[in-house]
């Protein structure tokens, strides 16, 4: 056996391991819950929400069934329009997290595609990294603004925009990971006994980077869900009559005197969906990081 295939062996934990070491943490297994808890509720909107999320009713603006004038038709109340919370919930759920999925998804493949490709190809270091610092200078915020502007308004353009926030970031971290990857004497001896520059990226580079990517995509997840959530909010993502809870809060907002439920609720589970990523994005840091691990 060559030092790489020992080091090929060596170098990567069983995804077993990795989960029983997961769910070993007490904090990663309640994020866990409520994030496949909340994708449960999403992924079956169409099956168990009690109402059509946009049909109106007349019961407008009406209170939570734990105030004094709530009722089990409605269990979370009514938006200003007479729609059911709790059905519109269930399916804006599933787009935030779409969007979220869907971006984070994009731009860190891409991300770590560039990334990787600098520190295994040192020529194109320059280029690739000065790429990813132009797009590292301008905000999420602002990029959703630029293809709101040539795209229209919609989901589309929030993912687009998330994506590319993503990848400089993604970019970097990559870089790093794999420029002291490159350093190792397994990858000398890869290249000693012949292998292909195909093999090595694949067999040697990619799968000693894959754990800190996997960290930072983790990370960002709930990131993205915060911006995609702040850009609802602020018009440039979902259109009415389309369920997102950004954009359900900013319909709520006009209401917080008189009812106050339709933009606390989707707040409160935008909240609860960031601390449980970023909960378990800790968590796996500490179960995928080689130098963290007892």
């Amino acid at each position: 056996m060559t030092v790489a295939d020992a080091q090929i062996l060596d170098a990567p934990q069983p995804i077993a391991i990795w989960w029983r070491r997961l769910l070993q943490d007490p904090a990663a297994l309640i994020a866990l819950m409520i994030l496949g808890g909340v994708a449960l509720c999403a992924a079956a909107a169409p099956l168990i929400a009690p109402h059509d999320p946009f049909a109106s009713s007349r019961a407008v603006m009406q209170p939570p069934v734990w105030a004094a004038k709530g009722d089990w038709v409605h269990p979370l109340g009514t938006d200003g329009q007479g729609r059911d919370m709790l059905s519109r919930l269930f399916y804006g759920t599933r787009l935030t997290l779409i969007i979220g999925l869907v971006s984070v998804g994009i731009g860190g493949a891409f991300g770590s595609l560039m990334g990787l490709l600098a520190a295994f190809r040192p020529g194109l270091d320059p280029w690739i990294m000065r790429c990813a610092d132009v797009m590292l200078s301008f905000p999420a915020i602002l990029l959703g603004l630029a293809f709101v502007a040539v795209m229209g308004p919609g989901a589309l353009p929030v993912v687009v925009a998330l994506a590319v926030a993503t990848v400089p970031d993604c970019a970097r971290i990559a870089r790093s990971v794999a420029v002291s990857v490159m350093q190792q004497d397994y990858v000398e001896a890869g290249r000693a006994v012949g292998l292909s520059d195909l093999a090595l990226f694949s067999r040697y580079l990619l799968r000693n980077c894959i754990s800190s990517i996997m960290i930072f995509i983790s990370l960002r997840f709930g990131q993205i869900i915060l911006i995609g959530a702040a850009l609802s909010f602020l018009g440039l993502g979902a259109r009415p009559p389309t369920a997102e809870l950004g954009m359900m809060a900013a319909q709520g907002r006009d209401f917080l005197l008189f009812a106050p439920h339709i933009a606390i609720i989707p707040s409160v589970l935008i909240f609860v969906m960031v601390l449980a990523a970023n909960v378990l994005g800790d968590a796996l840091r500490d179960v995928l990081d080689p130098r963290l691990r007892s």
